[in-house]
């Protein structure tokens, strides 16, 4: 079976094999090898203005406000995530963003919030940005203790956001932050914009993935009440709805990782020759192929199984099914890519190659929207309960 022959799955329409046609071309066309070795702070917003240029952007957002539909189709997402991430890791990264960056805009904004920032995202020209996680409340949400109090026609934010992806690159930030001491239940959500007085950008972080990252701060930070998304106290609802659409799609750039790595692998030992015959020919190299290509289908079916029930559910939770799509893909993709690392020997662990890259690339996904032992939480308590 082709790697391609997925798309005859039922979970989708002949409009979605067409975008995979499409975003492929574009990676193609953009997206070469040597431009990985270029400093990501500076990659990413160029690599959003050419995904604006494009019309994928457009699958990030709804329309009337620029968007390709009137709801956030997640096998599309899902699949043009999987087939960036294929051809370039921080490709995959700007697209994920603008649309995790968006989402709480598309899903609770008022309509002049949507018409304020959508259109932009959309276009590329405004990149999106979710601060959500603190250095003590990462996993724990109803820990953040960013604080936001209203005085007069404004709120005013204090605290700090860390691991803030496109922080310093962003033309506005989702915060979440506490508008009342009664933990989840007492979290609101802001589009703040760096131009706002209080607004800080403390420092970048170095990550072994090229993505950019970084810690802001606010201290005093003057946010008009139009700004607020939803009402008080729907803080932590608005980031759990948001983090369900796009939960599967972290399985999704994993994917790509891991069928990247197993195309190279295959390519590998066929080619390599050892003891008078190619590396395929050998028993234990076969095993290992195999449990790649089992690893790799099973994470398909798991993510397009999540997207699907999202997209045809309308407003239903989709908790269970999208944690045991992150958290299986992540962690198959982990041990698809050192396989395949390890069948090319000494080559793969060379820095700049293809297996080196992939290696540092999947290692985050573990880690980001949920940690692979959260997720194993979420679905044990979506079981018992």
């Amino acid at each position: 079976m082709s790697d391609r022959d997925f798309l005859r799955w039922p979970f989708f329409t002949p409009a979605h094999a067409e975008l995979v046609n499409t975003v492929e071309d574009w990676c193609k066309a953009n997206l070469g090898e040597a431009d990985h070795a270029g400093d990501h702070f500076e990659r990413a917003p160029h690599l959003v203005q050419q995904l604006g240029r494009s019309g994928i952007l457009k699958y990030a957002v709804i329309s009337p406000y620029g968007g390709n539909a009137d709801r956030l189709d997640i096998r599309s997402i899902c699949l043009i995530r999987e087939t960036l991430a294929r051809f370039d890791g921080l490709a995959d990264f700007a697209f994920a963003m603008q649309g995790l960056g968006s989402a709480p805009v598309s899903l609770f904004g008022s309509a002049d919030q949507k018409e304020r920032y959508l259109p932009h995202i959309a276009m590329g020209s405004t990149i999106g940005a979710f601060a959500l996680s603190e250095a003590l409340a990462g996993s724990d949400v109803g820990s953040i203790a960013t604080a936001a109090r209203l005085r007069g026609d404004k709120y005013i934010l204090d605290g700090e956001k860390t691991w803030i992806s496109n922080a310093g690159l962003a033309g506005f930030y989702v915060v979440f932050a506490r508008t009342a001491d009664s933990g989840a239940k007492g979290l609101s959500a802001f589009v703040v914009e760096p131009t706002f007085k209080g607004f800080h950008l403390k420092n970048k972080i170095d990550c072994i993935s090229p993505h950019p990252l970084g810690t802001i701060q606010f201290r005093n930070c003057e946010v008009p009440v139009s700004n607020r998304l939803g009402a008080e106290g729907e803080g932590f609802k608005i980031a759990m709805s948001t983090l369900d659409y796009f939960r599967s799609s972290v399985g999704a750039a994993a994917l790509g990782f891991g069928r990247r790595a197993l195309d190279e692998a295959v390519a590998q030992v066929r080619t390599r020759r050892l003891f008078n015959q190619s590396l395929a020919d050998f028993q234990m190299t076969q095993a290992a192929v195999a449990d790649m290509a089992l690893k790799v289908d099973a994470a398909a079916l798991l993510i397009y199984r999540a997207a699907w029930c999202k997209d045809c559910g309308g407003s239903e939770r989709i908790t269970r099914e999208a944690a045991m799509a992150k958290l299986y893909a992540t962690e198959a993709a982990q041990e698809v890519i050192d396989r395949a690392l390890q069948l090319f020997g000494g080559q793969g662990v060379v820095s700049g190659s293809i297996l080196e890259r992939l290696y540092r690339d999947i290692r985050p996904l573990r880690i980001y929207e949920g940690t692979s032992e959260i997720q194993k939480i979420i679905i044990a308590n979506q079981v018992l309960k």
